[in-house]
């Protein structure tokens, strides 16, 4: 029987996979940008819960914020820049708050040029 980080890391990888299937699409279409946007909110969530249940498994249980599952992820090992992390939290932030075409597009780039990379490292490692 898995555990319950083990179910959340097998839906992490799911939403990552469709993350990439995403950031491979042609983006002249905004409905690309709109969907990639709205896939990489499922993976930062995803990923902060992950995140929160491995640290609860391994006896770290005051985790109840991704600033919080970040932070200890960085001292756990799981992720190397924390900064990174809480630059991903803002543009989450932003992107479920209000919609602008140029912040959106700003936020695209940003998922595709690093956003996605620090996901599937933290995937790489926390699923080893």
């Amino acid at each position: 029987m898995k555990t319950r980080w083990e179910e959340k890391l097998e839906d992490f990888k799911n939403v990552l996979d469709r993350l990439d299937e995403g950031l491979k699409l042609d983006i002249s279409n905004s409905i690309v940008v709109d969907g990639v946007i709205q896939r990489f909110e499922f993976c930062y969530e995803l990923a902060w819960k992950t995140v929160k249940y491995f640290l609860d498994y391994q006896g770290i249980e005051e985790v109840k914020s991704p600033r919080t599952a970040f932070r200890e992820a960085h001292t756990y090992g799981l992720i190397e820049n924390g900064d990174d992390w809480i630059d991903m939290l803002t543009d989450r932030n932003k992107t479920s708050r209000t919609y602008d075409e140029e912040l959106a597009k700003r936020i695209y780039n940003k998922i595709k040029s690093s956003h996605f990379k620090n996901l599937k490292n933290l995937y790489d490692v926390i699923s080893k």
